[in-house]
C-alpha cells in the first residue's frame, strides 16, 4: 500500500478512524473526510504514522461539496487508489410512532448521505479510476440491509440499495480494473452504538454472536485494507459479512 492514495469519508471517528489508521501503517497517503468535527478529525491525522495527509470537510449530502473534494485530491496527488466510502447517518423513525414529517425528513436525510451522496462521491472518484485503469471502491454496508430495520427503515433500504449498486457497480468497472466491494458489519463497538450497548438491550445484542461480543472498529478496518489490496481484486461485487455469526443469510 505504500504510496496509494486512500479517500476516506467519514473518518474523523469510529470505523473510519481506525480505516484511515490501519492504512497509514501500511504506507499509503491518506485524506480524511469529514463533515463537522474537526477537531477529532484533525487528532485522527496527527496519529496517523508517516505519509503525506490531509483533511477535507465535505458534506456527502452536498453533490457540490463532493465534487470540489474530488477536485481538491487529485490537484494534491493526481490520483485516487482506494475510496472508502464509510460515512453514513442512523435516524430511527418507527412506522408506528412517528408523524408523516418526521418520516418524510428521515428518509431524506438518510438517502441524501447513505445512497445518493455516495453513489456521486464514487461517480466522481471512478472517472480518475477508468483513467487510471485501477482502483478499488469499498462500501461500508451492514447487516441491517438482510436482517431488516424496523425502527430505522430508511437505514435497511438505504444499505440495501448500497449493496445493489456495489455489485452493479462491479459489473460496470470491472473492465477498467476497478474493483468495488462492500463490508456489512453488524453492531460495532463505536460512539454511535456505544448508548444502546450500554443500554439493557446491551447484553442481547452481544449475545447475538456466539462469541458474545459485538465487533470493534479495527476488526473491520482490517477487512477493508484487505479488500484494497491487489491480491483481492477478484472479490469484486462481494459484499462481506462482519457480524461474527450473529446474522446468517444464504
Amino acid at each position: 500500500m505504500k504510496g496509494k492514495v486512500v479517500l476516506i469519508t467519514g473518518g474523523s471517528r469510529g470505523i473510519g478512524k481506525e480505516t484511515a489508521i490501519l492504512f497509514a501503517q501500511e504506507g499509503a497517503d491518506i485524506i480524511i473526510n469529514y463533515r463537522s468535527q474537526v477537531e477529532k478529525a484533525r487528532e485522527v491525522l496527527n496519529s496517523m504514522a508517516g505519509g503525506n495527509h490531509m483533511m477535507i470537510q465535505a458534506d456527502m449530502a452536498d453533490p457540490k461539496a463532493l465534487k470540489d473534494m474530488v477536485e481538491k485530491v487529485i490537484m494534491k496527488y493526481g490520483r485516487i487508489d482506494v475510496l472508502v466510502n464509510n460515512a453514513g447517518v442512523f435516524i430511527p423513525h418507527p412506522i408506528d410512532e412517528v408523524d408523516y414529517e418526521t418520516w418524510q425528513e428521515a428518509w431524506k436525510k438518510t438517502m441524501d448521505i447513505n445512497l445518493t451522496g455516495l453513489s456521486n462521491l464514487s461517480f466522481l472518484v471512478a472517472q480518475h479510476m477508468i483513467k487510471q485503469q485501477s482502483g478499488h471502491i469499498i462500501n461500508v454496508s451492514s447487516r441491517g440491509a438482510f436482517r431488516g430495520e424496523p425502527d430505522c427503515l430508511s437505514y435497511g433500504a438505504s444499505k440495501g440499495g448500497l449493496n445493489s449498486l456495489s455489485q452493479s457497480m462491479a459489473k460496470a468497472l470491472g473492465k477498467y480494473n476497478v474493483s468495488v466491494t462492500a463490508v456489512a458489519p453488524g453492531f460495532v463497538e463505536t460512539e454511535m452504538a456505544i448508548p444502546i450497548l450500554e443500554s439493557d438491550k446491551g447484553d442481547f445484542i452481544k449475545n447475538e454472536s456466539p462469541f458474545g461480543r459485538v465487533a470493534s472498529p479495527v476488526e473491520v478496518a482490517h477487512t477493508i485494507v484487505f479488500l484494497s489490496k491487489e491480491e483481492s481484486k477478484f472479490l469484486t461485487g462481494g459484499i462481506v459479512d462482519i457480524n461474527g455469526a450473529s446474522f446468517l443469510r444464504m
